[in-house]
């Protein structure tokens, strides 16, 4: 299936969905599947996982409709299976108050698993803005974010661009959120 084919979002809405993507080795299969679709095999090289986990994990985002077998060929008399995502984005319930936050969680195990000597940007910025500021920014952010999308090339080695534009908790609610 060409990516011009696949929808843009996928809503995750049920509780099935939303433990499927809430494990970061199936995150890690589904950064592996975002620009082409693999096999079994390779995913579980890229990732490195054993084919029988690698294949397990792929079975349940399967069936929670995250990824789905784009192509099969046969092999030696074997069909093998290639697997894409289901969408080109996957947008997440608002976690609630006091939830864990899926995204940021994988987020910081990918950061913290990148290697050390490898090149970072990173910055966190406090900012005092305005409801409108706050708006534009948000929607600046994800438009650069889009546009690099597009950008990609398969070919090239992953890159991870993580923003989170929020605000923080007031020292009041942190003290009743602490206790």
């Amino acid at each position: 299936m060409p990516i011009g084919d696949v929808p843009e979002t996928f809503h995750v809405t049920t509780d099935e969905q939303l433990r499927a993507v809430s494990n970061l080795t199936r995150h890690r299969i589904m950064a592996v599947l975002r620009f082409e679709p693999a096999t079994i095999t390779q995913i579980a090289e890229r990732v490195g996982l054993a084919k029988g986990s690698s294949s397990y994990h792929v079975r349940l985002l399967e069936r929670a409709g995250l990824v789905k077998v784009v192509r099969t060929r046969k092999v030696r008399g074997v069909t093998e299976r290639y697997y894409a995502m289901a969408a080109r984005a996957i947008v997440l319930p608002d976690p609630g108050e006091g939830g864990p936050d899926v995204l940021m969680r994988h987020a910081v195990a990918d950061l913290e698993a990148a290697p050390a000597d490898g090149e970072r940007h990173m910055r966190m910025a406090h900012l005092r803005l305005t409801e409108e500021q706050f708006a534009e920014l948000g929607a600046r952010l994800e438009a650069l974010a889009d546009e690099y999308r597009e950008l990609s090339d398969p070919s090239l080695a992953d890159v991870s661009l993580v923003f989170a534009l929020f605000r923080p908790a007031s020292r009041e609610q942190a003290e009743v959120g602490a206790k």
